[in-house]
């Protein structure tokens, strides 16, 4: 039997058949509000008007001691980290079987509309949350401390360690969270959970750290190691949240509850969680464009060259091997993070300023970024990036039976979009990761092979433009696009 759960909170709703243009919002959640109003009663004193400021002056220092006593650790804790917290929800269709008479159990479509929590890594708007928060969401709608909203793009997750980064739509620079470190954490010390709890926005909960290096099954596919438990209250919507210590540092990220207990929860340890996030950008990085450069990181910041791609664009801006990249762009080099982040905010094609150290002397370069071809070593995939410049996998069974139901006819399926190459064919007509292929001019694209078959037809590839369809929140859609008449530039 399984005890644990993910926390996302998820809540059903009316399920919704054929197109519905308007989009869905999520039924707000309804503070509770005091009713009551207290009379306040006016005292005049016979005295002087002087007399009574001197008593406000009293009171107003009175109240001031009062509240620096108040102010403890935890106050500042929380209040030095909850500008960076994020709470994320979006709605997605599910399947459900439910019971009826006869013992007959059909299978139900329903709107779930989910909550989460996620933490800024990085003042461009990039966010570090659990994968189940953002899975299969049609759209992540965000909203920030200060009560305004926006939307975010999926730009890489891992199921097998259920981590996501998406990033925040609008104007930075955003908060960063201060990042604590989870290699010396000690049982007993104090610790924060914030989150969207049952939709409550910006909840604080404390507890301690109860244990360290736990492995916990969530189910018969999924588990978790090297946990950190702790007994702060966390509940449903706290998925990605952050764990602090008590200097308002985070120093994990909260997973998991276990069920029919109290206090006891879990957390991905921070160090983890930013290796394992670092390694999905670069796997990102290397499916769009490459640099040419393997390097290390360094104890005192920046990366030391060790090897160069030959003829590659490093080598052609000048780096050699034994050079250490300081900063690129803005970006001061002091982590891995920072250098994968620094890379993958550019576009390929686009040149990097690379400030470098040889010797003793500093130097600059710019380093264009080559386009690259998909990283799978699928030739099928390839042709999908190459020609219509997208990364794609099957949609699943739950999204062909979805669709069959509310279209009322029998697709074969789809191929949910993960990636699109910037400046491609697909990036020019709007399509974004999460949309979902169903066909191109007359033929369906239900598996990569229907894919590549027809982008090798000569009248699509020859032919002015090519219609497509796709879904996009439940909304069926269309558009023509240009394809690619030779494949952009590979891998050096």
């Amino acid at each position: 039997m399984n005890f644990y759960r993910l926390i996302t909170r998820s809540r059903l709703t009316r399920s919704v058949t054929g197109f519905d243009r308007t989009p869905s919002r999520m039924r707000s959640v309804r503070a509770i509000v005091l009713c009551g109003v207290a009379a306040l009663g006016t005292v005049t004193w016979a005295g002087s008007t002087h007399g009574v400021a001197a008593a406000d002056l009293q009171s107003e220092s009175a109240s001031s001691r009062r509240h620096s006593n108040r102010e403890t650790p935890t106050v500042t804790a929380i209040r030095r980290a909850s500008p960076s917290v994020v709470n994320l929800h979006g709605h997605k269709t599910v399947h459900q079987t439910v019971s009826s008479i006869g013992g007959v159990t059909p299978d139900v479509a329903r709107q779930v509309n989910g909550m989460g929590t996620g933490v800024v890594i990085d003042p461009r708007g990039y966010v570090v949350t659990n994968f189940h928060v953002v899975e299969d969401v049609f759209e992540i709608n965000v909203t920030l401390q200060d009560g305004s909203t926006t939307t975010a793009d999926l730009i890489v997750s891992d199921p097998a360690s259920d981590l996501a980064l998406v990033k925040l739509r609008g104007q930075g620079p955003f908060q960063t969270i201060p990042r604590g470190h989870s290699s010396d954490l000690m049982v007993g010390e104090p610790v924060i959970a914030i989150g969207n709890a049952f939709g409550y926005v910006h909840t604080s909960t404390v507890g301690i750290i109860s244990a360290l290096h736990r492995d916990i099954p969530v189910n018969e596919t999924q588990s978790y190691r090297d946990l950190i438990q702790t007994s702060a209250g966390i509940n449903p919507g706290n998925s990605g949240g952050p764990l602090l210590n008590i200097d308002g540092e985070i120093i994990g990220v909260n997973v998991a509850v276990r069920v029919g207990a109290q206090q006891i929860a879990f957390a991905i340890p921070i160090d983890q969680v930013l290796d394992t996030v670092t390694e999905m950008i670069n796997r990102h990085n290397d499916r769009r464009f490459v640099i040419g450069l393997h390097g290390t990181l360094e104890q005192n910041g920046g990366i030391r060259i060790v090897e160069l791609s030959k003829g590659g664009a490093a080598q052609r801006g000048g780096l050699q091997p034994g050079d250490r990249i300081v900063k690129i762009d803005e970006d001061t080099i002091d982590t891995d993070l920072q250098y994968a982040l620094a890379v993958l905010d550019a576009a390929p094609g686009e040149k990097l300023r690379m400030e470098f150290q040889r010797g003793d002397e500093t130097y600059e370069t710019f380093v264009a970024t080559l386009p690259a071809t998909s990283a799978s070593g699928d030739p099928l995939a390839d042709l999908a990036w190459q020609v219509i410049g997208v990364s794609v996998r099957p949609a699943g069974d739950a999204f062909t039976r979805r669709m069959n139901m509310q279209l009322q006819t029998n697709y074969r399926g789809g191929l949910m979009i993960t990636d699109v190459r910037t400046g491609s064919a697909a990036d020019q007509q709007g399509l974004r990761s999460g949309d979902v292929l169903l066909g191109i001019h007359s033929w369906q694209t239900s598996s990569l092979g229907d894919l590549a078959e027809i982008l090798q037809q000569p009248e699509i590839r020859q032919g002015p433009n090519a219609k497509f369809y796709i879904v996009r929140r439940d909304q069926t859609l269309y558009g023509h696009m240009q394809l690619a008449a030779q494949p952009p530039a590979t891998r050096r």
